[in-house]
């Protein structure tokens, strides 16, 4: 009984995610038009930001209000299990879903993006999480701090180049508001009410699947680090899953990919400068393993576009390995 409870909390989970999610994205592209910023920006800093801010929340409480080393490694392994999922399962599975729309004939099985606007979101994650790798090597707290202030910087100049215009923006067509279908151009608090009432889904959502997480974790004795890792990012980065597998399903590839790789250029920046400054920053072999995966997958992601000019989507699909043998890895352990 208490399984199938769990079961029923997941789906109840899924599907409060998923009322949130068409909620959030409708008004958020209608926020990025009536500001007139740039697709990839809107997904890439206010979708990102929007989704990741709740979940940010779990390593501050763990470092700075915890009370134990538990908690502590607790909050380490959320900072750097976010990163990790998103460049190794949740754009492979970007990758699947392409070839199964394409596959029921909802799309081509090709992604349409702005591959310089894919490639500056790569490179800033890349260059932010090699500093904090090498961090790990090295028991100074003064170059510690240096780094943590580096990351705050750097993620602030990359919101600024987001922000700056491009040349001509081709917008994809939008849907009608859905709490104001009868305006052509919905006001600023209806469209604020809706992203507010969207994200709060999101939240509850993603908060009703770490509890189910957590006691099926506990019922079946799964391990802290697995836990930290591996559940709860999963739980932690359902409301970007879930924004993009809708923006990708509506063919608004930018908005998919930029809401991915501009949450995984927060998640490699602010938190880990949060980390910095409120740990030793002592990482485990295991977890430093996750983050060298992580820069690796993304590597071959920046690689396939600069020999190719694009990503092909069952190249991509197979950056899953990483995910899978880690997991493998955690298990045997």
């Amino acid at each position: 009984m208490t399984v199938l409870f769990y079961v029923l909390l997941f789906l109840v989970s899924v599907a409060i995610t998923l009322g949130g999610c068409a909620l959030f994205t409708n008004a958020i592209e209608w926020l990025g038009k009536r500001l007139g910023i740039s697709e990839g920006a809107v997904g890439s800093i206010f979708a990102a930001i929007g989704t990741t801010l709740p979940e940010t929340s779990i390593p501050i409480i763990a470092i700075f209000f915890g009370e134990s080393q538990e908690e502590i490694e607790v909050g380490l392994g959320a900072i750097l299990g976010a990163p990790f999922m998103l460049s190794t399962l949740v754009l492979p599975i970007l990758a699947v879903l392409v070839l199964l729309y394409a596959r029921a004939g909802k799309r081509t099985a090709r992604f349409q993006l702005n591959y310089r606007e894919v490639m500056t979101d790569l490179t800033f994650f890349i260059f932010g999480y090699l500093i904090a790798l090498g961090c790990a090597f090295s028991p100074s707290r003064l170059i510690h701090l240096i780094a943590a202030g580096a990351l705050v910087c750097l993620y602030i100049y990359y919101m600024k180049v987001k922000f700056t215009p491009t040349g001509v923006e081709e917008g994809s067509e939008l849907e009608p508001l859905i709490f104001d279908k009868a305006a052509d151009t919905p006001s600023y608090p209806m469209i604020g009410l809706q992203s507010f009432l969207g994200l709060g889904g999101l939240i509850l959502g993603a908060h009703l699947f770490v509890m189910a997480a957590e006691s099926m974790a506990g019922l079946f004795a799964m391990s802290p680090l697995i836990l930290a890792l591996l559940i709860a990012p999963l739980a932690t980065e359902l409301p970007e899953m879930f924004n993009s597998f809708l923006w990708l399903y509506r063919k608004k590839d930018r908005l998919a990919v930029a809401n991915v790789t501009g949450a995984m250029v927060f998640q490699g920046t602010l938190p880990v400068s949060l980390g910095l400054i409120g740990t030793e920053w002592v990482i485990a072999s295991t977890a430093l393993m996750s983050m060298v995966l992580a820069v690796q997958a993304v590597g071959l992601c920046l690689l396939q576009i600069l020999i190719g000019g694009r990503w092909r989507p069952w190249l991509l699909a197979a950056g899953v390995v990483f995910y899978i043998g880690y997991t493998l890895h955690l298990y045997a352990n």
